[in-house]
């Protein structure tokens, strides 16, 4: 018997959670063969779509796995109260895409900016990523720190090295391994990454389910989101990492299996006096989904009463 199409429905109740939150689901071409699909606040008038509220821009940024709408749903109600929220869809992930060649994070920020910039007229904002988006979220606010206010990074691994992996820091061998896990294409490989995720994972999970889940989220673009997860380690090193101005908020789960606290730990030394590092107990790198009250509430309390007011644009 066929399983109940799981992910689908919940999909669909997050479109309507995000439009009921006065967000609108547009899409920007910016030519070259490069679209990017985002989810935008909602506009009083057509004569100038993008017009801009007095709230401060907030942009929250997404890691693999599931979509944007899923890492962010269950926080989006009680952000957009205090700020004009946009959720993108990094390229290859949801409704972008690509035909550049360009893999890298900084390519995915200079499109980011782009976005926001010319399709939404955002030139001054917050920023949150998670995991890989806090890749992207970091790459932004170096190349374009007069737009970045400030950024809260949450269990992003920046401050990783090539040499990591032969270290031994990471419970993978390789990065063919790493990749087989974070682009699950069977039910085990989806558990495995399950259970690096969470410190206390669902224990049982048909398989049809699982399936589902991998048929919805995990099959397009395969390819390319592997080249991505390469480029991120491929030639690495934290010397060369820029030191960001802005302040910053660090969230790390304490039991983090992909990305361990130390890269927490190291970025915060990185970064110095500007960032401030927030550990939550019993929680792995989903720390967004498995602890959503301390998540939002560290996030929350960072953006509304650590930064100054935003200059109007």
């Amino acid at each position: 018997m066929k399983c109940f199409n799981f992910t689908a429905s919940r999909d669909w109740l997050y479109r309507h959670s995000f439009t009921a939150a006065g967000m609108r689901s547009l899409t920007t071409d910016l030519g070259n063969g490069t679209v990017m699909h985002c989810w935008a606040p909602k506009r009083p008038t057509t004569r100038n779509p993008t017009a801009l509220s007095s709230r401060p821009a907030l942009v929250l940024l997404h890691g693999f796995g599931a979509n944007a709408m899923w890492q962010y749903g269950d926080h989006l109600r009680h952000l957009t109260a205090r700020f004009d929220v946009y959720v993108p869809d990094l390229l290859f992930f949801g409704g972008s895409h690509t035909e550049a060649a360009d893999r890298s994070e900084a390519f995915q920020a200079r499109c980011v900016k782009r976005l926001l910039e010319e399709g939404h007229g955002v030139r001054r904002m917050r920023l949150v990523g998670i995991s890989y988006g806090g890749f992207v979220a970091y790459s932004m606010a170096a190349q374009f720190p007069e737009m970045v206010e400030g950024l809260v990074l949450c269990c992003t691994g920046v401050c990783l090295e090539e040499s990591d992996m032969a270290d031994g820091m990471f419970r993978v061998p390789d990065l063919e391994e790493a990749a087989s896990i974070l682009l699950p294409q069977t039910p085990n490989k989806l558990r495995e990454l399950m259970r690096l995720s969470f410190v206390k994972p669902a224990r049982v999970v048909p398989s049809c389910f699982l399936s589902d889940f991998i048929d919805v989220m995990c099959t397009e673009f395969v390819e390319e989101k592997r080249e991505l997860i390469q480029e991120i380690l491929k030639g690495r090193k934290l010397s060369n990492l820029p030191k960001i101005k802005q302040p910053t908020l660090i969230i790390w789960g304490d039991q983090d299996q992909i990305f361990p606290l130390e890269l927490g730990y190291r970025l915060k030394r990185h970064l110095g006096e500007n960032a401030e590092l927030v550990i939550i107990k019993n929680a792995g790198h989903a720390v967004n989904l498995e602890k959503p009250k301390e998540f939002l509430k560290h996030m929350k309390s960072f953006l509304v009463n650590s930064l100054s007011p935003p200059s109007k644009n």
